[in-house]
């Protein structure tokens, strides 16, 4: 077994171990599939804040590759930019692994992905389903050209389609499975318009606080229903779904004592976090402060926060702890995802929010 094969089993058993892999289809794919040719070219941030390119050249870089890290591979549209805002990645593969697996795919059904990226998952996809099942979809006409020659040039065919993944990919349809690599405000209707009744959607929500994992089980008519994963996920947005960050505010403020840690709200490892993040919709984040396009912010010092604008966010965020205790600290899996007539919710029982 050459270096590369040796890492892609080290990596397949690593996610069989920490129990991201459970199906052996996805444990070979891992295996089979050189995550290699499809980062020839990835960038690792620096301790300095700048961005260092690696290819074969550097040291290290096929370890690095196999490694379970994502790897972002180009800045503004740009991959030959090195530093801006990441515009495409390769995945963690644990995050890659968990959507796969709650994909529940069977030989035979038909896949579509939104997000093409490098084209590392639609190979596994590809592996595991043959290419003849699976469609994937990017925006970015040059992201689309390099994933389609790498995964031409290591035997896998699927439908590359250069589109708008919101509106899916009609001329495949009806899909057993849709899977979204990107995040996404809300679920597009169209993809579960695209999925056959009781196929599924999995996909991440993008919100500023509280992103999570969602599958959803489609009942062919663009409604459907399902649940928040236990796993969290992470994903760069769908361009169209990507939000303008607010204003960090400046102006009058209120000065008080807080015993809530910045962290509690904010860090994904915390429980509430999700729960957080459904009690301050639209609110975005930084290191140390929160903000609304409303005029609406807080600075957080340890034992004290600043707050200005029409509306007290860090008050929110302490009323919102206290409800989350009353109703038992739920954690994200507790919560359901509707998607119907009247609109897309979170629910928890008899409660909603809407998305």
């Amino acid at each position: 077994m050459d270096d590369a094969g040796a890492l892609r089993t080290e990596l397949a058993n690593h996610l069989l171990g920490t129990g991201a892999l459970h199906d052996s289809k996805w444990h070979k794919a891992f295996q089979a599939v050189p995550r290699h040719e499809f980062l020839p070219r990835f960038y690792r941030q620096l301790h300095n804040g700048d961005w260092e390119p690696l290819t074969a050249s550097n040291p290290g870089w096929l370890e690095l590759v196999y490694a379970d890290r994502v790897w972002v591979t180009q800045f503004d549209g740009d991959d030959t930019a090195t530093g801006g805002i990441p515009t495409c990645s390769s995945s963690m593969p644990t995050i890659m692994a968990i959507m796969l697996e709650a994909l529940d795919v069977h030989t035979g059904q038909s896949v579509l992905e939104v997000g093409t990226g490098t084209g590392y998952n639609a190979a596994l996809l590809c592996h595991a389903v043959g290419s003849g099942n699976v469609t994937t979809i990017d925006v970015d006409p040059e992201i689309s050209r390099r994933a389609r020659e790498r995964l031409h040039g290591n035997g896998f065919h699927p439908t590359c389609v250069t589109g708008d993944g919101a509106v899916g990919h009609p001329g495949r349809a009806p899909y057993d499975r849709v899977l979204a690599t990107c995040s996404v405000a809300t679920i597009p209707l169209a993809w579960l318009e695209q999925t056959r009744p009781g196929g599924l959607v999995v996909t991440t929500l993008h919100r500023p606080i509280g992103a999570g994992l969602v599958r959803i089980v489609s009942h062919g008519d663009g409604t459907g229903e399902g649940r928040v994963l236990t796993e969290d996920g992470r994903f760069m947005p769908l361009r169209a779904h990507a939000r303008r960050p607010a204003p960090a505010g400046a102006g009058a403020f209120e000065r008080r004592t807080t015993t809530l840690p910045f962290n509690t709200v904010l860090d994904p490892a915390s429980p509430f976090e999700f729960f957080a993040g459904i009690s301050l919709p639209e609110v975005v984040a930084g290191p140390s402060w929160l903000a609304h396009s409303d005029g609406s912010w807080v600075h957080h010092h340890g034992s004290h926060v600043d707050q200005g604008g029409p509306r007290r966010l860090w008050d929110l965020a302490e009323d919102a702890l206290v409800t989350w205790h009353d109703l038992g600290k739920p954690r994200r899996s507790q919560f359901g995802i509707t998607i119907g007539p009247d609109g897309q919710h979170l629910t928890l029982g008899d409660l909603r929010w809407h998305l």
